[in-house]
C-alpha cells in the first residue's frame, strides 16, 4: 500500500501570486499622466525642455523593464494622437526606459557619481538619436521642435555644419531636462513609502514568489547549448524582425509608387495646364519674330502664374523638336535646391538632347505623345512629362513639358523609413519585454525551479526525501496551462514515489532484520556445539565494529572504511567460525589441550568456512556481504608475521576484515571461559594484545583497539544475550 501524503497539491487548486496587480497597473497609468503633463507644461510655458519623460523613469525604477517600456510608448503614442511626428520619437522613451530600469536595480539613482552617469546616458538616448530622428525626419535639415531655435543659432554663429549644429543643441538641451528628470524621480522615490514599493513592482508570479538568490538561480539554468530564455527570445526577435522587415520593405515600396504616381498626375496636370496656354498656331510667329511677338510676354506671365501654383514644379518650358535638337520656345527661371535661382535658357536656344531622351526622338519629331520620364542626366534626378501642342490642322506644333525633381522623391523616402523604423523599434522592444516577461513567469521560472527542485532531490533519508516532496509541494505552480498539469503530475508522481521508496525500504530494512537474524541463528547452532564459547559472536561482532570506527578516527583506511563496509563486516562477523560445523564433537568441546593430530582437524573449520560460505555465494546473483564473510571465516587465523594458517598470508595480503577479526577473536577467547583455561582479566588480556603487535597482529588495528578500551572494557563485561543491537 503505498502512502499518500495529505497535504498532496489538488490539480484544479490554483494559487495567483501576482503582487496587487491593479495597483501595479495604475501605477503605470499614473506614469503616461505625469509623462503627459510634463510635456503639456513645458510646451505651455514655452520651456526649452522635454519634461515627457519623468513618468518613464520613475515607472522603470520602480516596476522594472516591462511596465517601463510600456509607459514609454504609450506616452508618446497619446501625444502623437495631436503631433504625429511624437510617435516617431516613442524609441526614445522606450529605451530611457530599459536604462532606468537597468540603473535602478544597480542602485545608479543612490550615488551621485552614477546618478551623473545615468543623466549623462539619457541624454545620450534622447539628444543623439533623437537628433538623428530629426535631421532625416526634416529632410536633412535643422527640425521644427523645441531645439529648432537653438540649434539654428549654433548653426548661423558657431558650427556651420547643419548636422552637428542640431546634434550639439540636442544633446544641450537633453542634459538640463534629463538632469531635472532624474532629480524629480529621485524626490518621488525618497517619499514613496517602503511598504507600498512592493504593491507597484509588477510581477507576475504564476507560482511562490522565488527569494533573489532562488529567483538567480531559477533564472541562469546552464545548459549544454541555448537556454529557453534565449530561445524565447530568438523566436519572439525573429518573428518580430521578419514581420517588420517584410512590412517596412512592402510599404516603402508602396510608397515610393504612390509618391511617383503622385508626382506624375502633378506634372500631368501642370502640363495640360501650360499645353491650354499656348495656341499652337503662335509657336511658328515666335521663333520667327522672338519675344516681341504680340501675346508672348503675356503667355510668359501665365506660365509663371501656373508654375507659382505648383511648388513641386522645378521647370516649365515648351520645346519645337527639330532634328539638330530642342528649340527653346518658352523657358522659366527656376529655383535649385539650394534656393540659387537658375536663368531661363533665351527663345530660339538650341538644346541637344540628353540620353535619357534618345530613344523617343523619332517619336518625338513626328509629333506623336510619349511616356513620362524618369532620368538622371544634365539637370539632374527628374521625372519629364512632354505633351504635343498642336495647330488647328491637327499637325504638332512643339511640346509643352514639365519637371519634378526626383531628388525630394527619396528624401521623402527616406524620412518615411526612418518613421517606419522608429515605430517599429519602439514596438519591436515592447513586444519583446511583453513577452519576455509572459515568458519569465509562465515558462522560464516555473519549469526551472521545478528542475532544480528535482535535481535537489534528497533521497538518503526519510526526513530528507520528505523536506524535498514538500519544498516540491510548496513551489504551487499556477500557470493554467500545460505547465501546470507538468507539475501536478510531477508532484503526485514524486509524492507516489516518496511513498513507494518508503514503503521499499521498510521491506528492505525488514529483510536485513530477518537476514541478521537468520545469521545469528545459524551462527547460534554452530556455536551451540561449542559448550564454552558463550555470547562470542556478537561480542566479536561488537569488536570489530568498535576497531573499525576507531581506526577511522585514526585515519586509518578511510577509504575502505565506508558506511557500507563496516555494516557488511559486522553483519557477517557471526559467521566466522561458521566453518566449526564440520568438526567433531570429541574435538570442538575437548576439557583438555588438543593433541598435534586433532588441532590440524581444528584448523579445517577456516577453509571448511570459507567452502560453505563459497556455496552460498554461488546461490545468489550479488555476493553483497558474504565476500567479507568468506574472508572472515577463511583468513581470521592468518598473522600479519605471516605464521598464520591456513594460507600463511602476510601483511597485507591478509583481507582487513580478517586482520580486525584476529584481534577481536583472540581477544574474545582471553577474556571468556573455555573448556581448557580459566577467563583472564581485561588489562592481562590487552597486555597480550598489545604484545602480539606487529608478529600476530597489524600494529595499527592493535592501536585502535587499545585507543577504544573503554568501548571493549564495556561490551566484554556485558551479557550480550538480549543486546543484539550492539552488533
Amino acid at each position: 500500500m503505498v502512502r499518500k501524503n495529505k497535504n498532496s497539491k489538488a490539480p484544479a487548486q490554483k494559487m495567483q501570486w501576482d503582487s496587487q496587480p491593479l495597483s501595479a497597473v495604475a501605477f503605470c497609468i499614473l506614469g503616461a499622466v505625469i509623462n503627459i503633463a510634463g510635456s503639456s507644461i513645458a510646451a505651455h510655458f514655452k520651456l526649452p525642455l522635454y519634461l515627457d519623460s519623468i513618468g518613464t523613469v520613475l515607472v522603470a525604477s520602480f516596476g522594472g523593464y516591462m511596465p517601463g517600456i510600456a509607459v514609454g510608448y504609450i506616452t508618446n503614442i497619446i501625444n502623437g494622437i495631436t503631433d504625429i511626428t511624437n510617435a516617431y520619437y516613442a524609441v526614445i522613451n522606450v529605451i530611457i526606459a530599459l536604462l532606468a530600469a537597468f540603473f535602478a536595480k544597480r542602485g545608479f539613482f543612490e550615488r551621485p557619481l552614477k546618478t551623473v552617469l545615468a543623466i549623462l546616458a539619457f541624454a545620450g538616448i534622447g539628444g543623439i538619436l533623437g537628433s538623428l530622428i530629426t535631421y532625416f525626419l526634416y529632410g536633412f535639415n535643422i527640425g521644427e521642435g523645441i531645439s529648432a531655435p537653438f540649434a539654428t543659432y549654433i548653426h548661423e554663429n558657431i558650427i556651420n555644419n547643419v548636422f552637428w549644429a542640431q546634434l550639439t543643441a540636442d544633446f544641450i538641451i537633453d542634459v538640463a531636462d534629463k538632469a531635472i528628470t532624474v532629480t524629480l524621480v529621485i524626490i518621488i522615490m525618497r517619499f514613496i513609502p517602503a511598504r507600498l514599493k512592493p504593491l507597484i513592482h509588477f510581477y507576475g508570479w504564476r507560482q511562490k514568489p522565488l527569494s533573489e538568490i532562488e529567483r538567480e538561480a531559477a533564472g541562469v539554468q546552464r545548459t549544454r547549448s541555448i537556454s529557453l530564455r534565449h530561445k524565447i527570445l530568438i523566436v519572439i526577435s525573429t518573428a518580430v524582425i521578419i514581420i517588420a522587415a517584410s512590412t517596412v520593405t512592402v510599404t516603402t515600396v508602396l510608397y515610393h509608387r504612390a509618391i511617383l504616381d503622385e508626382n506624375e498626375a502633378a506634372c500631368q496636370s501642370v502640363v495640360s495646364l501650360v499645353r491650354a496656354t499656348i495656341n499652337g498656331d503662335d509657336i511658328d510667329k515666335y521663333l520667327e519674330k522672338g519675344n516681341r511677338t504680340t501675346g508672348y510676354d503675356t503667355t510668359v506671365q501665365r506660365l509663371y502664374a501656373i508654375k507659382d501654383s505648383s511648388p513641386n514644379i522645378q521647370y516649365i518650358y515648351v520645346y519645337k523638336i527639330e532634328k539638330d535638337g530642342c528649340h527653346v520656345v518658352f523657358d522659366l527661371d527656376s529655383v535649385d535646391e539650394n534656393g540659387n535661382i537658375q536663368p531661363a535658357s533665351k527663345l530660339g536656344d538650341v538644346i541637344d538632347f540628353d540620353p535619357s531622351f534618345e530613344k523617343y526622338v523619332p517619336d518625338l519629331l513626328e509629333g506623336k505623345p510619349i511616356p513620362p520620364i524618369n532620368s538622371n542626366d544634365t539637370y539632374g534626378w527628374l521625372m519629364t512629362v512632354y505633351e504635343p501642342i498642336y495647330r488647328t490642322d491637327g499637325t504638332c506644333a512643339a511640346y509643352a513639358a514639365a519637371d519634378i525633381s526626383l531628388q525630394t522623391v527619396t528624401l521623402h523616402e527616406i524620412s518615411y523609413l526612418v518613421k517606419c523604423t522608429s515605430l517599429f523599434f519602439a514596438f519591436f522592444i515592447l513586444i519583446l519585454a511583453i513577452g519576455l516577461w509572459l515568458a519569465e513567469y509562465h515558462i522560464i521560472l516555473p519549469i526551472n525551479t521545478m528542475s532544480i527542485a528535482a535535481e535537489d532531490f534528497a533521497f538518503n533519508s526519510e526526513k530528507e526525501r520528505n523536506k524535498s516532496v514538500e519544498h516540491f509541494k510548496r513551489l504551487d505552480i499556477s500557470t493554467g496551462d500545460e505547465i501546470e498539469r507538468l507539475y501536478n503530475s510531477f508532484t503526485k508522481t514524486i509524492d507516489e514515489t516518496d511513498g513507494y521508496i518508503e514503503d521499499i525500504q521498510n521491506k528492505g530494512r525488514l529483510i536485513s532484520k530477518m537476514q541478521n537474524g537468520l545469521i545469528l541463528v545459524l551462527a547460534d547452532i554452530v556455536e551451540s556445539r561449542d559448550k564454552c564459547t558463550g555470547d562470542h559472536i556478537k561480542k566479536t561482532a561488537a569488536y570489530t565494529r568498535i576497531i573499525m570506527e576507531q581506526l577511522k578516527k585514526n585515519g586509518k583506511y578511510t577509504s575502505i572504511l565506508t558506511d557500507n563496509y563496516i555494516e557488511d563486516v559486522v553483519n557477517s562477523a557471526p559467521l566466522h567460525d561458521i566453518g566449526k560445523i564440520k568438526i567433531p564433537d570429541s574435538i570442538l568441546n575437548k576439557p583438555g589441550k588438543l593433541t598435534d593430530e586433532e588441532f590440524a582437524v581444528m584448523k579445517q573449520h577456516t577453509t571448511a568456512g570459507g567452502e560453505i560460505i563459497d556455496g552460498a555465494i554461488d546461490l545468489v546473483s550479488e555476493a553483497g556481504y558474504l565476500m567479507e564473510a568468506k574472508n572472515l571465516a577463511l583468513y581470521h587465523h592468518e598473522k600479519w608475521n605471516g605464521s598464520g594458517y591456513p594460507k600463511g598470508l602476510k601483511g597485507e595480503q591478509i583481507p582487513l576484515s580478517a586482520r580486525i577479526m584476529a584481534v577481536a577473536d583472540v581477544f574474545d577467547a582471553l577474556v571468556s571461559r573455555r573448556s581448557y583455561k580459566e577467563p583472564f582479566s581485561f588489562e592481562k588480556s590487552l597486555a597480550i594484545i598489545i604484545e602480539g603487535s606487529g608478529n600476530h597482529f597489524e600494529p595499527a588495528i592493535v592501536d585502535a583497539f587499545v585507543g577504544a578500551k573503554e568501548e571493549v572494557r564495556r561490551i566484554s563485561e556485558m551479557n550480550m544475550s538480549n543486546e543484539n543491537s550492539e552488533i
